[in-house]
């Protein structure tokens, strides 16, 4: 055990010193806010020229409802009444409108608004919230009591729940109790799955160089193995910390966002684990297939294929989704190598959990993993040794015979 933890500590040191795996670390969250911040500093730029003027004709006494109403959304008109026509002095000066409210809006339904030839397609969308205005206006000349009105304004939303037997009602339930968990489980699975990858560039690196036969005068090939598989996981796991550390106070603050409230529950526990488990499974995978070959610049196409393994769950994404408990879902819930996507996509979506399918899933991903580490194992134990070609898919056979 002692061996093995000098191994992670020896790997976590080396990699997390790497000048491109720190850039990598930085400008995932650098770009991300970049991107989240960058249309609001392009509309902040659009927004210096000058405020809309709007003359209203009030015939309604609405202006003050209409001030308040607009600002509430944002919307900043330099708005001032008029008992005359301003048609003319619109036609004359942009960024100009002028808007009639008369006895005859109310039984016509028609707003008249009359607006410069170069007006922004922006002001005819703001011009949108004055139609709720008079639609109030409309509702109290029909003398309709304020619980009336306000039945007949709110709207209409329609839910559709379906129905099962595995499914029990839960209309009204928040989502998103549900989806943040698993995204940042899922988070966490791409995360320490892409650093579980460089062990596959790690084994056969060490082995061009001749590195392997020097590390493993002092321990054995399962130390060595199991110890890059844990510094990886180390090294990925930082790599999500200091994501969270720099995302975290964004959704807090500029989107108003509780996601901590959505996380402190008992199913992240089990979301966490599963895509810990989708770690292991792969990390197995990469180094008993790295151990294997004398050079990895030269097996690039094998290394492709190799690598497109962990997002195998991406294929049935849509399927998934669209129908988490039918028999594509159930599939991929049982098939090791897209286990533990599919198990996060369901478990995201779905409102009453399949314990026993969860059961059955992790059971299986329990016992794939071991026989896995057994046989990356063996793979490693003679491949990291041996040189002058890349080995084949029946020498690999060969060794676990050894």
């Amino acid at each position: 055990m002692r061996n093995i933890k000098k191994v992670a500590k020896w790997e976590y040191k080396k990699n997390i010193k790497n000048k491109s795996f720190i850039i990598s670390l930085l400008l995932t969250p650098a770009i991300f806010l970049l991107f989240s911040f960058l249309p609001g500093l392009i509309d902040s730029f659009g927004k210096e020229e000058a405020a809309t003027t709007v003359y209203v004709k009030d015939e309604l006494n609405a202006l003050k409802n209409m001030e308040d109403t607009l600002k509430a959304q944002g919307i900043e008109w330099d708005m001032k009444s008029s008992q005359e026509d301003m048609t003319a002095h619109v036609r004359e000066n942009e960024n100009t409108a002028y808007i009639e409210l008369g006895e005859s809006t109310l039984s016509e339904g028609v707003v008249h608004v009359y607006t410069n030839e170069v007006m922004s397609s922006e002001f005819s969308q703001q011009v949108n919230n004055i139609t709720a205005i008079v639609q109030m206006l409309q509702l109290e000349s029909l003398s309709l009591t304020p619980e009336q009105t306000h039945l007949i304004t709110k709207g209409m939303t329609l839910e559709t729940i379906a129905v099962s037997e595995e499914t029990v009602e839960t209309a009204g339930a928040d989502p998103l109790k549900r989806l943040v968990p698993g995204v940042f489980a899922g988070i966490i699975l791409l995360s320490v799955v892409t650093t579980g990858m460089m062990i596959f560039q790690s084994a056969s690196n060490e082995k061009k160089e001749k590195v392997s036969e020097i590390v493993l005068s002092s321990i054995t090939p399962a130390e060595l193995m199991q110890g890059k598989i844990i510094g990886y996981f180390a090294l990925g796991i930082t790599q999500v910390f200091v994501w969270i550390i720099c995302l975290l106070p964004f959704f807090m603050w500029k989107l108003d966002f509780p996601i901590m409230e959505y996380l402190l529950v008992p199913e992240t526990v089990l979301l966490v684990v599963i895509a810990i488990l989708g770690y292991l499974l792969f990390a197995a995978l990469f180094a008993g297939m790295g151990a294997s070959f004398e050079d990895v610049d030269s097996t690039s196409n094998f290394q492709g294929i190799v690598f497109v393994l962990p997002w195998l769950p991406l294929f049935l994404f849509m399927p998934v989704l669209n129908d988490p408990t039918g028999w594509i879902a159930q599939a991929g819930s049982y098939f090791p190598l897209t286990s533990p996507g599919v198990l996060l996509m369901r478990l995201s979506v779905l409102e009453q959990w399949p314990w026993m399918e969860i059961i059955i899933s992790l059971s299986i991903l329990l016992v794939s993993i071991w026989f896995l580490m057994k046989l990356a194992g063996k793979i490693f134990s003679i491949g990291i040794l041996k040189y002058g070609k890349n080995a084949t898919p029946q020498e690999m056979l060969k060794w676990l015979k050894y």
